[in-house]
């Protein structure tokens, strides 16, 4: 057989040629992505111990955060408590519970500051802990890769960088509980200065309220507002209807009044042509001139703390009138007649110029009633002016529930009643506002440095942790590539890896949702908590949510406790005290903690032994350069930096438990709600001895000694 050749020289022999090139090549291809894959599934098993490794201190840094909410939540709470039983003494409504608010506000920061000590002692001993429970977790994640098909065998450890955290500690409020011993010493003061200004408030309200009546609140029945309207027709803004007390005010009758009489002098009208109606017509517009000018010297001055008023009495009989300038005023003309038989001129008083004997006798001056009773002077046959006369205008509608003056003069007495009570409360109140104020703002001032005693951690492994692993297991390098175009003996000897992870915040809401459910069945695990108990309770829970959101929730969170209390009353002292509290946390400024959960991820290994200190850090860059120049020094230094990690690791292992109780919270004291904060610790830091991360260590040493070279790991 001719072998095949065309014109450009491509013959049969090239072309099998050819194919059996191209055939060795793709087969040798094959089995160096084999050796390749098989080589590189040691660094996924690293990068997997690593993430292990770094999820301990995650977890850590969950649970630290958690106990970290709690001492800030108890440290609010039980201040908030405290501001509660304060305002509390200052009305008697609350006085009862005062002293059960500022009993729980001392549970709560006794159990503030034993749970900071229990816990911080705690997690001290887990940070110890730590790095021999993230290298338990390590060998467990390589060990769980043993036995696939091709006879994997992994050994793994790791190293937390730091290795040791920075020790834990929040400790003790001391000016709460010296605010706390203040709070005792005045309590009672307080209370009872709180009772006497309740007391003389609750009578001011009370004369208020029956001047209120007399002046509109009786209306469509006789009062001030009805008697205006229909003896002098008044209406609109000189003559205003008040539906409320709440609304109305002592001014407004006393506007009312003057509005009045100027009203009845300008329409005063004869009733008959008569001479008494005359003469009476005549004092009346006397006497609504003379209520003009004495409303006019009235007033009302008050504001949220004082009153001052005053309210122009008018005379309701001839001996009160007698005590007024319409009794000395000399405005009354004044006759002289001589008498038919010759005898003394007689002097004669009358009522007003239109008198029939003055128009007869003509006006020999003036002369007030005080003159006239003095000098004894005979009545007029006219007019029959007399003091009694004048008295009379004002009486009858003084002393009568249908005159105008009825009701002007009641509600005259209870300004001055009201006047007084104010008065009387006023001393007592301001001395409940001088001593509660007083430890409103030392409570701000506690509360302020409380706040910044908080467990701050800073655990083993805040940089990252760093896993080596090897897999010391026999695997065939030709594996299910075997052929005749590449070399199928021999095996893949020992591999080894090492990879480091770090955290980072994922954004989700797993740590908000562990420390919001820290009062998870409470309430119903503690019994019926109630009164003072139950209330502070439901305080916590809004103080826990201050924890991760910062001021707005606090403030929010005093709001509704304050709404909880039933501070409304007579002497405004509980909306004052409200207001105290709202203002001593209002500049505390609190800002929401980190509570993202903490997610483990790969990043260079040299970054995170660049965090570490001492020969561990120095020990493995330097291992890591060697290998990255593939000298053969590496060797050595590599095994000295398993050394320092096994070195690490048994000095972490002490005396590990099924479980750490960090504290039992008692809300009310001995007897009161109880609350356990108990911690697992993982079943590879109970099973695992120190020999056995003694001899895994050994084992990754003596494998890696016996490897002329590794790939360079990141």
């Amino acid at each position: 057989m001719r072998p095949f050749r065309d014109e450009e020289g491509f013959t049969t022999t090239s072309m099998v040629l050819s194919m059996l090139v191209t055939l060795a090549l793709l087969f040798t291809a094959a089995q160096v992505y084999r050796v390749s894959s098989a080589s590189a599934e040691v660094q996924d098993v690293a990068d997997a111990a690593a993430l292990a490794a770094e999820g301990q201190v995650a977890e850590f840094m969950i649970v630290a955060r958690y106990c970290d909410a709690i001492v800030l939540s108890l440290t609010l709470t039980g201040a908030v408590a405290t501001g509660l039983g304060i305002a509390a003494l200052c009305t008697p409504v609350t006085a009862e519970l005062s002293a059960g608010l500022i009993d729980v506000g001392r549970n709560l920061l006794r159990a503030r500051n034993e749970f900071a000590d229990r816990a911080s002692a705690a997690l001290n001993k887990l940070q110890e802990a730590l790095p021999f429970i993230s290298a338990a977790c390590a060998a467990g994640v390589a060990r769980a890769n043993d036995g696939d098909s091709d006879g994997a065998d992994y050994l793994g450890v790791a190293l937390l960088v730091p290795a040791r955290g920075e020790t834990l500690g929040a400790g003790s409020s001391e000016e709460m509980e010296e605010l706390l011993d203040e709070v005792d010493s005045r309590a009672d003061e307080i209370r009872e200065k709180a009772k006497r200004a309740e007391e003389a408030a609750e009578e001011a309200n009370r004369s208020k309220e029956r001047a209120f009546a007399r002046d509109c609140g009786d209306s469509p029945d006789y009062c001030m507002y009805e008697r205006a309207s229909r003896l002098a027709g008044l209406s609109g803004g000189a003559n205003p209807l008040y539906t409320s007390v709440d609304a109305w005010s002592f001014s407004v009758p006393l506007s009312r009044a003057k509005a009045y009489y100027r009203a009845r002098l300008d329409a005063e009208a004869l009733a008959s042509g008569s001479v008494e109606e005359q003469a009476r017509s005549s004092l009346r517009e006397k006497f609504y001139r003379y209520a003009i000018r004495e409303l006019d010297e009235g007033y009302v001055y008050e504001t949220t703390d004082s009153f001052e008023a005053h309210f122009p009495h008018l005379p309701s009989n001839t001996e009160e009138m007698r005590h007024t300038d319409l009794y000395t005023a000399a405005v009354y003309p004044v006759t002289v007649s001589v008498p038919d038989d010759g005898g003394e001129p007689v002097r004669m008083v009358h009522a007003w110029m239109g008198c029939p004997a003055v128009q007869e006798h003509g006006v020999a001056g003036f002369a007030s009633i005080a003159d006239m009773e003095a000098e004894g002077l005979p009545t007029c046959p006219y007019c029959s002016f007399t003091a009694a006369s004048m008295g009379k205008v004002a009486a009858a509608s003084t002393s009568i529930p249908n005159g105008f003056e009825y009701h002007y003069e009641a509600v005259a007495d209870e300004a001055f009643l009201y006047e007084k009570a104010r008065h009387e409360a006023e001393g007592p109140s301001q001395e409940v506002k001088g001593q509660a104020g007083e430890l409103f703002e030392k409570l701000a001032e506690a509360l302020e440095d409380s706040v910044g005693k908080r467990i701050e951690p800073s655990p083993p492994g805040k940089f990252g942790a760093i896993a080596f692993v090897v897999n010391v297991g026999s695997t065939p390098s030709a594996g299910r590539f075997s052929s005749g175009f590449a070399r199928s003996g021999g095996s893949l000897g020992p591999r080894a890896a090492v990879s480091a992870a770090t955290l980072v915040d994922e954004g989700s809401a797993e740590g908000r949702n562990v420390i919001n459910s820290a009062l998870d069945g409470v309430r119903t695990n503690g019994g019926a908590a109630v009164g003072a108990a139950g209330m502070v309770l439901d305080a916590w829970g809004f103080m826990l949510g201050a924890y991760a959101s910062g001021q707005d929730a606090l403030k929010t969170g005093v709001e509704e406790c304050l709404n909880a209390l039933p501070l409304v009353g007579a002497s405004g002292l509980g909306t004052w005290a409200a207001g105290k509290l709202e203002s001593a946390v209002d500049g505390l400024g609190l800002q929401p903690a980190e509570v993202g959960a903490l997610k483990p991820v790969l990043v260079n290994s040299g970054h995170v032994a660049s965090k570490a200190e001492g020969s561990l850090a120095a020990g493995f860059l330097e291992a890591k350069s060697l290998v990255a120049a593939h000298l053969p020094g590496s060797t050595d230094l590599f095994s000295g930096v398993l050394t320092e990690v096994e070195q690490e690791a048994l000095d972490g292992i002490e005396d590990l438990g099924d479980s750490i109780e960090l504290a039992s919270i008692e809300l009310a004291g001995a007897g009161g709600v109880s609350i356990p904060i108990v911690i697992p610790l993982p079943q590879e830091a109970r099973s695992t001895a120190a020999s056995a991360v003694r001899g895994l260590i050994g084992r990754i040493r003596s494998t890696y000694v016996q490897m002329s070279g590794v790939r360079v790991w990141e």
